[in-house]
């Protein structure tokens, strides 16, 4: 199934002095899935974000799906305490794709020789049910799924892909984040990579964890269930997943995405994309539809699984 992407964007806002903005490079999930006209979610109004402490040479990051404030700081140079600090945040794992962010430049400028901060070890999840297939989107594809073994609940769950050579030495490589943003023990979730360039050829490869840590619920609402749903296609082409989603719990759901992973006879990942469903505010027990295009890689198409994710409306700041 295909998974979200995006590009953080870095605004610099003008000043006397104009600096130099370093460029944000935020990994990105490419879905190979057939398009299909986006749905309009239902209007809402977000809960007001704390007010930022203003710095002297501000520079602004704009989140990216995916995006996480270890992974931010350690693109700028700059701590994560100092985020925090800049932009009045409590909880760091209840951000927002599209919220702005101030960066303390000044802290980085003030400490140029300070040691990079060490990224953490991903919790051990398993990954697997890999195919490989070249596409009409171009360039070779790599569906698989992680299965959350940790025990507990696993958050921002990355996998690194790499093809190698008959001497085992690595010819490509690309790092994505899986479809779905929360993950309970046990659960799957599907992952697409893309080797834009790949090599002529690869003898083996290796999926294992890449990002990974335990999640946090309270900003997720997991009380959402996906209903009568069904898939049809023809055996290689665009494969089409309808069906509803329905609010069993006992408060209204915010940004409800959709992930469907398709699956050969063998069990195999050959086709994933994560969407939003007809409306993405569901009132409690209300229902929405949703209808899902995907183009498999490989096939037939065997099985799918589709399942529904959203979020808490966040409580107002006194």
């Amino acid at each position: 199934m295909l998974l979200l992407g995006g590009c953080g964007q870095v605004i610099t806002r003008p000043t006397p002095t104009p600096s130099a903005t370093p460029t944000a490079r935020v990994a990105a999930v490419t879905i190979a899935a057939t398009t299909r006209p986006t749905s309009t979610p239902a209007p809402y109004t977000p809960a007001p974000t704390a007010t930022p402490t203003v710095t002297p040479t501000p520079v602004i990051y704009r989140i990216a799906s995916g995006d996480n404030l270890l992974k931010i700081a350690t693109k700028f140079g700059v701590s994560v305490a100092g985020i925090q600090d800049a932009n009045g945040i409590t909880d760091p794992r209840s951000l927002r794709v599209g919220q702005e962010l101030i960066i303390p430049v000044e802290e980085a400028e003030a400490a140029p020789d300070s040691t990079p901060t060490v990224e953490a070890t991903p919790l051990p999840f398993q990954v697997g049910n890999l195919t490989f297939n070249n596409t009409p989107l171009g360039g070779l594809w790599a569906f698989g799924e992680v299965v959350n073994t940790t025990g507990t609940e696993l958050e921002q769950a990355g996998v690194t892909v790499s093809l190698l050579d008959d001497s085992g030495a690595v010819v490509a490589q690309e790092q994505v984040f899986v479809g779905i943003d929360l993950l309970e023990p046990g659960a799957k979730a599907p992952f697409a990579v893309r080797f834009a360039a790949p090599p002529q050829s690869f003898t083996s490869y290796q999926a294992l964890p890449w990002k990974g840590v335990q999640g946090y619920i309270g900003s997720y609402y997991l009380d959402l269930q996906v209903r009568d749903a069904q898939g049809s296609g023809e055996r290689y082409a665009t494969y089409t997943v309808t069906g509803k989603v329905g609010n069993v719990g006992p408060e209204d759901a915010v940004e409800v995405s959709v992930t469907v992973t398709l699956y050969d006879a063998l069990g195999r990942v050959i086709g994933m994309r994560k969407a939003v469903p007809e409306h993405n505010v569901i009132p409690r027990g209300g229902e929405t539809t949703f209808t899902i295009e995907l183009t498999p890689a490989g096939g037939p198409v065997a099985d799918f699984e589709a399942r529904a994710l959203g979020r808490r409306l966040p409580t107002p700041t006194p």
